[in-house]
């Protein structure tokens, strides 16, 4: 682990810091407040939700607690650097459990995947679906590592500003075989389709099509194994509020209920927000955390855009969005793990429905979370809370949520009944769900997309809204939207830029 230095002193008084503003309060805006707290800036948080969180918030329904969003923590040392840079461990307030497996994966036929970083354990799941594909699987995951070398080890954290960096990795885009896709570089290694799926289904965590997104995203596969995958006891939502009380420990303020209706800028600088209510809080910086296609679009209507015009915007390709069904059962399942992916009878095909046709298809493949296998705390005696997530396409599809979203979720019902858990539907004591109208209406994301703009390579880096704003000066971008993208990993790397492209609180002059 990185020594990470104290943070250089600061005025006593926090009014005589410069101030910044930050919109949302989703891990990328919680992230980047104290990143800025410790860079000497005063910061205000705001967030139009009741509480803090974006994706990540919680709700809590009949004595049951349900994390809203993402549920698998990697690259824990991202956060422990926010601890660390507010003089705390992450330890001293987060309980992390490491995951042994990290998930099962079960297949249409039966069969089960146990995904681990015991390298033993692998080559044995391996052989155990195909033995002729265990060398292929160890030269896979030697290129996994190279990308995660140069895609997380030198790049994740840089801003590509300008067009020169985008120049500067080429060679390692060709080098990498930036051209492949995640599907069609496992494909050449491994010929069990069962192990193609896999090995390659990670890129749908953060967004991405594994058809068509780069073979570089094949890092997360090696990422995995380098850390492992960690649950929060509490939840996740017990880091969000480890993170709001470290804002707090700075003198920073978290204002819920609060939103943003307008950037202020004088010419083409920001100097504050102007709020739903009127009134206005001035800045002299303003980091958003929201969706740049609806920051762009709607809190900057005085802008005439150079770059992100509404024309780009609509060119721009989306991730899928997503279907989520929480739920609780009145009795507990001990043979499902914490982490399980049910693969449908279809993969690429399914992939195309969802990402090309925008059809809402008759199969799925599922996420099941059961964090009560880990923390029963989380439900009431003698029973356990799931969450079910489906992929399933954005807002441009002809598909009325309204109508179909019962009969999805009914759907789903059956075939994890049929499947997993059995007598499913007779014990279900309480139920939610969460559609694409929710990312859109709630999260307030461009299409209902769960993860912003598509991760394809000519979508990322440079070519994604920069951390440091192209329309406006003192603007600058975190969160899923801008570089690195999606996942806690690349959000939380998103709010690290910030270090590169914000000046220091000491050098700006404060009126």
């Amino acid at each position: 682990m990185t020594h990470i230095a104290s943070p250089p002193h600061v005025e006593r008084d926090p009014m005589a810091r410069p101030h910044a503003i930050v919109i949302g309060a989703g891990f990328g805006g919680l992230a980047a407040a104290i990143r800025l707290g410790a860079r000497g800036y005063r910061v205000t948080v705001i967030d139009r939700l009741q509480q803090a969180g974006g994706r990540a918030s919680v709700f809590r329904q009949d004595g049951f607690t349900f994390d809203a969003g993402p549920t698998i923590i990697t690259a824990p040392f991202l956060f422990e650097e926010l601890w660390e840079l507010c003089g705390r461990q992450l330890s001293d307030d987060i309980d992390l459990k490491p995951l042994d497996p990290f998930y099962r994966i079960r297949f249409q036929d039966g069969s089960i995947f146990a995904c681990s970083s015991d390298p033993e354990k692998m080559r044995a799941e391996i052989a155990k679906f195909n033995p002729d594909d265990v060398a292929g699987y160890e030269h896979y995951l030697k290129e996994s590592e190279a990308a995660f070398d140069i895609g997380f080890g030198k790049l994740v954290d840089l801003p590509f500003s300008t067009f020169g960096s985008m120049l500067a990795i080429v060679p390692h885009l060709i080098r990498l075989r930036a051209d492949r896709s995640v599907l069609g570089h496992v494909s050449l290694r491994v010929k069990d389709h069962r192990l193609r799926q896999a090995l390659s289904f990670h890129p749908l965590f953060i967004g991405g099509n594994p058809v068509r997104v780069t073979a570089i995203l094949s890092l997360i596969a090696f990422l995995e194994r380098k850390w492992g995958v960690h649950f929060a006891m509490g939840g996740t939502g017990a880091l969000v509020d480890g993170m709001v009380r470290l804002i707090e420990s700075q003198n920073g303020t978290l204002r819920l209920n609060t939103e943003a209706r307008e950037i202020m800028v004088d010419g083409r600088r920001a100097r504050g927000v102007r709020l739903a209510d009127g009134s206005q809080i001035e800045a002299d910086i303003v980091v958003s955390n929201g969706d740049p296609a609806f920051i762009y679009k709607n809190l900057l209507p005085k802008i005439k855009r150079r770059r992100w015009t509404d024309f780009r915007l609509r060119l721009s390709r989306y991730s899928m969005s997503l279907f989520v069904w929480y739920f609780g059962t009145k009795r507990q399942y001990h043979d499902v793990d914490h982490h399980m992916v049910l693969m449908g009878p279809r993969y690429e095909g399914l992939l195309k429905d969802i990402f090309d046709r925008k059809k809402l298809a008759s199969d799925f493949s599922l996420y099941l979370h059961r964090p009560t296998a880990s923390d029963p705390s989380l439900a009431p005696e003698g029973c356990d809370a799931f969450y079910v997530l489906s992929p399933v396409p954005h807002l441009d599809a002809d598909i009325d949520w309204e109508k179909e979203a019962e009969r999805y979720r009914s759907s789903i019902e059956a075939e994890l009944e049929r499947t997993v858990l059995p007598g499913l539907k007779d014990n279900i004591v309480t139920s939610k769900i969460m559609t694409p109208l929710d990312f859109r209406d709630r999260l307030l994301s461009e299409k209902g997309a769960a993860f912003g703009l598509e991760p394809l390579l000519v979508q990322s880096a440079y070519f994604r809204p920069h951390n440091r704003s192209e329309e406006v000066e003192n603007l600058y971008l975190v969160g899923a939207g801008t570089h690195p993208g999606a996942g806690l990993p690349g959000v939380l790397s998103s709010a690290r830029v910030l270090d590169k492209v914000v000046p220091h609180g000491s050098v700006i002059h404060v009126q």
